[in-house]
């Protein structure tokens, strides 16, 4: 099937989900994630409609969507990847939402340098519901003071939470831990559930899901 197919199906599912689930959010977007996709694979989505879009490193979305946001400039771009302090300026120009805040240092560099540009984008802590020493985020029982640092300390724009559950295990205590954290921490935006478990967590109150595989099929290798 075409992207557009698989669009079009992936958007039938969400509204079926939420249409049935009582926690579904009445926010609720997707997040079209495109890595390792280029451009031209890209375009169909967008002139099949889809306006947010995530991608994983800085420096492969600046070969790509520099242009495709001059061509549509009602464009909405997430950072879903780890940021690297070095790519903080890069990542601040070039999207409009930032999701991986998590550790003190990048929080302390996005908000130097975003004194220094002149703006900020949206930004998400990523918390490390498993406690996977390999996986990037902030502890679960330190979520909550991260984000109010954030927030009152550094005066930075943090509008939800996103996670990451373990590989093989049931992603819904993961996605109702994250719903309680973004409760207690005041954001209202949930960034959780992928191509495999999104269903999921669209009836734990997810505001955004980040479909990839569902939409674009296999990614390239880069």
């Amino acid at each position: 099937m075409s992207v557009e197919e698989n669009l079009k199906i992936v958007l039938e599912d969400i509204q079926n989900v939420a249409s049935k689930s009582k926690g579904a959010s009445k926010d609720l977007q997707l997040i079209a994630v495109s890595k390792t996709h280029n451009a031209d694979k890209i375009r169909p989505v967008i002139e099949a409609g889809q306006r947010v879009f995530g991608e994983n490193r800085v420096q492969e979305a600046q070969g790509k969507w520099p242009e495709l946001k001059s061509e549509i400039p009602n464009i909405e771009l997430h950072l879903i990847g780890p940021l690297q302090s070095n790519k903080t300026v890069d990542a601040i120009e070039l999207f409009d939402v930032i999701q991986s805040v998590d550790r003190e240092k990048i929080a302390k560099t996005i908000q130097k340098e975003a004194v220094k540009i002149g703006k900020c984008p949206d930004l998400y802590v990523q918390v490390n519901t498993g406690l996977e020493p390999q996986k990037a985020g902030i502890a679960p029982q330190d979520a909550v003071a991260f984000v109010k640092h954030c927030k009152n300390d550094l005066s930075l724009p943090i509008i939800g939470l996103m996670c990451i559950p373990p590989n093989g295990e049931n992603p819904g205590p993961h996605f109702a831990l994250l719903q309680k954290l973004a409760e207690e921490a005041g954001v209202e935006n949930l960034s959780m559930g992928m191509s495999s478990d999104y269903q999921t967590a669209i009836e734990f109150g997810a505001t955004h899901v980040r479909v990839g595989s569902a939409i674009f099929g296999e990614r390239y290798k880069i």
